[in-house]
């Protein structure tokens, strides 16, 4: 059983498709509460979250405060934490409950799961994003926040949760947790794809690539983030 926790500031566009996605796993009795943890929206995030009866937490300090006050409210014994502008592809929930049973059963380690990164666009470029995001997580198990996190509790309790940093702490816990103890299921992760047609996918790409750059050479993530925007 699991307890979804999404963070969200402003994203009254997205929020609808992320949560419709998930109905048939609420229905099927996999996601037993929705927790929406905001950040101080301006705009129908609320509303939005409110009507779709999800749990509703305040949080301030960044995404990582957010995602550790929403699993503080948790109460299900495995957590899935998902970006506001993230939708799963439909086949997530067999292969997520096949990824629980080994390890709830102990047929596998404990361990972690993300999905593989899509963006909802159209083209080169995103399909080269796409495989390269796909080599990163291959050669180094390092998926980022945007494909999402399924942790078994005592899991995301043992190496003390998400921490409240301005930016990176997707980057933080997978780091945390270990190469060994991450798992990537083929179901999709597709994410809006609005940064990087905003900002320009080279550009956008170059400069997510300079922060994980800077953090590890351990530039404190409150630097790091003035440099993201």
């Amino acid at each position: 059983m699991i307890s979804l926790v999404v963070p969200t500031l402003n994203a009254e566009s997205t929020l609808a498709r992320t949560l419709a996605a998930l109905v048939p796993a609420a229905v099927d009795g996999l996601i037993r509460e929705a927790i929406v943890v905001d950040g101080g929206s301006s705009d129908r995030t609320l509303a939005i979250a409110d009507s779709a009866g999800a749990d509703l937490v305040r949080a301030t300090g960044g995404r990582g405060g957010q995602l550790a006050a929403g699993a503080a409210k948790a109460r299900f014994p495995w957590l899935l934490f998902l970006h506001a502008d993230t939708v799963l592809s439909p086949d997530w929930e067999g292969e997520a409950s096949r990824f629980m049973e080994r390890v709830d059963t102990g047929a596998r380690p404990i361990a972690a799961a993300a999905f593989r990164f899509r963006l909802d666009d159209r083209g080169a470029r995103p399909r080269t994003l796409e495989r390269l995001v796909w080599l990163r997580c291959a050669a180094l198990h390092l998926p980022y926040g945007d494909q999402g996190l399924l942790i078994p509790r005592r899991l995301y309790d043992e190496i003390g949760g998400y921490r409240s940093l301005p930016l990176m702490e997707d980057v933080d816990l997978v780091r945390r947790l270990g190469r060994r103890r991450i798992v990537m299921l083929e179901a999709r992760a597709v994410t809006s794809a609005e940064r990087f047609r905003r900002d320009g996918y080279v550009r956008r790409s170059a400069r997510n690539l300079a922060c994980l750059a800077l953090y590890t050479l351990r530039v404190p993530p409150r630097v790091i983030s003035r440099i993201y925007g």
